[in-house]
């Protein structure tokens, strides 16, 4: 029996599983979040993530390294070169053999689409686009957040809703809804004074994560409700995943009139988000370039997608 191990490498987990030669997972395990970019160590402290993950799937299997046939990451934060090759120079010191290194967004479409040839667009703790064409080239768009303009993530929709609540209380511009639930939710006045004392929250460890997940939140619950402010940060992350996606349709080869579009991530797939998909496609369709997009949502584990590449031509 072969085996095979794959590794999902997000900014808050990593999920690392053992396959058989048959695509069965037979186990896995989740450790922290392995995006070099997030972490004070850098490079050297997600090797020891991913590492310390790989050797806890292996001990608790009664397996070796030279059990494994190959093992393949998606990790996010492996946005150039230079980051691929400072990573695999270290996880290759440490002995380490027979894996291969991508970014995250690949593996998206090696689980979610038929042959693995598509777009897959993920918005979830970061944003990025991906695709694997007919002659197997690939693509990445976005992913450096601010200096790509990422959109449609779960930190920069907090930061948009709280730029529209801001504007609402401090400026006196267009009034949301979303102002009177924060108030509520926050138990505070909706006084300038008020608002600001919530600042802190995006800074604190202990808070940061709950403050942003109640923007996001407050923006689908008025988003869903008619909001017209929460509309215009839809029709904004709309709009930029729009342009997103149909530049892989300029930039890449893909047979036949009619192309698969995965989408995955959080904001896509784990949060009442049907206005905003609805949104993005119409927009996707009026640039599509003669294409049909065909759009589904990633109903499988990312780390799927490892297996289905190393084995795709065995």
């Amino acid at each position: 029996m072969r085996y095979y191990i794959g590794v999902d490498g997000g900014g808050t987990k990593t999920e690392i599983a053992l396959f058989d030669e048959n695509k069965n997972l037979l186990d896995s395990v989740k450790v922290a979040g392995s995006n070099h970019e997030n972490l004070s160590g850098s490079f050297a402290e997600a090797a020891d993530i991913i590492m310390s993950g790989i050797n806890l799937l292996l001990e608790s299997n009664h397996l070796t390294y030279d059990g494994i046939t190959e093992i393949l990451m998606g990790l996010a934060g492996i946005d150039h070169p230079y980051q691929h090759d400072a990573l695999y120079a270290i996880l290759e010191s440490r002995g380490l053999r027979n894996f291969r290194i991508y970014n995250d967004g690949f593996i998206i479409t090696k689980a979610g689409l038929p042959n693995g040839i598509g777009i897959g667009y993920n918005c979830g703790t970061g944003t990025c686009c991906n695709s694997i064409d007919s002659r197997g080239e690939m693509l990445q768009i976005g992913g450096f957040s601010e200096l790509s303009d990422d959109k449609g993530n779960g930190h920069w929709i907090a930061n948009r809703v709280f730029n529209k609540i801001y504007d609402d209380i401090c400026l006196n511009l267009r009034h949301t809804g979303m102002t009177n639930a924060f108030c509520k939710k926050t138990e505070i006045e909706p006084t300038r004074d008020g608002l600001l004392s919530t600042i802190a929250n995006f800074e604190q460890e202990d808070t940061a994560d709950d403050f942003i997940r109640l923007l996001i939140d407050l923006f689908f619950d008025a988003l869903n409700s008619g909001d017209s402010a929460a509309e215009a940060i839809c029709d904004e992350m709309a709009e930029r995943g729009a342009e997103y996606i149909c530049a892989h349709l300029e930039k890449q080869m893909f047979s036949g009139d009619t192309v698969a579009v995965v989408l995955s991530g959080s904001m896509h797939t784990k949060l009442p988000s049907e206005r905003y998909i609805a949104r993005l496609e119409e927009k996707c369709a009026a640039n599509s370039h003669g294409k049909k997009l065909v759009f589904s949502k990633l109903t499988r584990p990312p780390v799927v997608g490892c297996i289905n590449w190393m084995l795709e031509n065995g």
